[in-house]
């Protein structure tokens, strides 16, 4: 997009990570002129670009089984559909229940994924120490098993829709920040943004901006109930005894969870006091007293591994942990993805498309209606536990 049109756009799209690089490719092949900016020097450097990959149909809530049918067909078919390259294993999520009530919630979950089309597994503890070899199951009464399910590149998917969208005629403004979402003076509509280089008039804003869009929202009047909650990921060196597969491993009892990383492995948990903060330090003490003693205990050949290189990403927590989408009721324009608690990069792809069928008019691909922001006023909030 040339640089003497970058003052209005059909559509402006806040910020670059996985959701708005797919909005903007999805709006700018829809033939809308469309801007993205992108504070950092680069796209794909917030939680995007810190989170584990991983794509899944298991959950509790029956929209977000839907969305994940959508967006991983489009994850999977990426490489073919676009020519571009996107590391892809499809070797399964696997969730250890250790618990009665804990299991008859989980097969109940099964059912409702597999009547909305996803295929999904019940195992005994035996299967699921035969599904990855050397995983302690002592105490397990049952596993779920997403054989669709499996892990992706996020760098990878965030610079092809990047790519697209540039051959499209998007603009992507990086090292450029939004400051406010302007709204006409009887604050029925929004007219564009304010940034650190000058206002941009547009009659649709999408903000994607993650744990940063509640700031964003709030310049133009809209409460918008985002929290951040540091995870700190680790990556372990090779060892011997590792995995031979990438199946994603998730024992539900604390959602520890863990897969093959190259010769290694990835792996976190969720900790046993989350804490409200944007601080994204390292933590010894967590990854030494919280995170590698359960580990070693779910998989002992990890007592062989040593700690390649760990870094904390932001998960963008909702009150009922589950995403906000959509337009917002008494504010034309505004397009809103937010809150995802963890899910995001895997929806990422349908969440852009569904994003530019609101803006241009069309009935979204599926009925996201469950998810609009104005379900907690009217409390219909739906509440995903599958939260990994």
């Amino acid at each position: 997009m040339p640089e003497e049109r970058l003052r209005t756009a059909d559509a402006v799209v806040v910020v670059g990570g996985i959701m708005g690089l797919s909005t903007a490719w999805h709006l700018a092949e829809r033939g809308l002129s469309t801007v993205l900016f992108e504070r950092e020097a680069s796209v794909g450097l917030g939680s995007t670009g810190r989170c584990a990959g991983g794509f899944r149909h298991q959950f509790s809530s029956e929209v977000n089984v839907r969305l994940s049918l959508e967006s991983v067909r489009m994850i999977r078919e990426f490489s073919a559909t676009h020519g571009l390259p996107l590391d892809v294993h499809v070797d399964g999520y696997l969730f250890l229940v250790r618990d009665e009530a804990s299991w008859a919630a989980y097969r109940a979950g099964a059912e409702m994924q597999r009547r909305v089309g996803a295929r999904v597994e019940l195992l005994d503890a035996g299967a699921a120490g035969d599904l990855v070899p050397g995983l302690v199951v002592d105490g397990v009464v049952g596993a779920t098993f997403g054989p669709d399910d499996g892990i992706a590149d996020p760098s990878g998917l965030v610079n092809g829709y990047a790519t697209l969208a540039r051959r499209a005629g998007a603009g992507l403004r990086t090292g450029t920040s939004v400051s406010a979402i302007r709204t006409s003076r009887d604050g029925s509509r929004v007219v564009g943004i304010e940034t650190d280089d000058g206002s941009i008039d547009a009659p649709i804003v999408v903000l994607a901006a993650g744990v940063w869009a509640p700031a964003l929202a709030a310049t133009c009047g809209v409460s918008l109930p985002v929290t951040p909650e540091p995870r700190q990921l680790v990556v372990t060196t090779p060892f011997p005894g590792r995995p031979g597969r990438r199946t994603l491993v998730i024992d539900t009892a604390n959602m520890f969870f863990f897969h093959r990383e190259g010769d290694g492995l990835l792996m976190s948990v969720t900790p046993r006091e989350p804490r409200v903060s944007f601080d994204t330090a390292n933590d010894d003490r967590f990854v030494a007293d919280e995170l590698l003693p359960y580990a070693i205990g779910l998989l002992p050949a990890l007592e062989r591994a040593a700690l390649a290189h760990t870094w904390t990403g932001l998960y963008e927590m909702s009150p009922d942990r589950d995403a906000i989408l959509g337009p917002v009721e008494g504010l034309a324009g505004l397009l809103l993805a937010a809150g995802f608690s963890g899910h995001g990069f895997q929806h990422g792809p349908i969440v852009g498309k569904i994003l530019a069928e609101f803006a241009t008019g069309v009935t979204p691909t599926l009925d996201v209606r469950p998810l609009r922001l104005e379900r907690f006023a009217a409390g219909q909030a739906l509440v995903e536990t599958h939260v990994v």
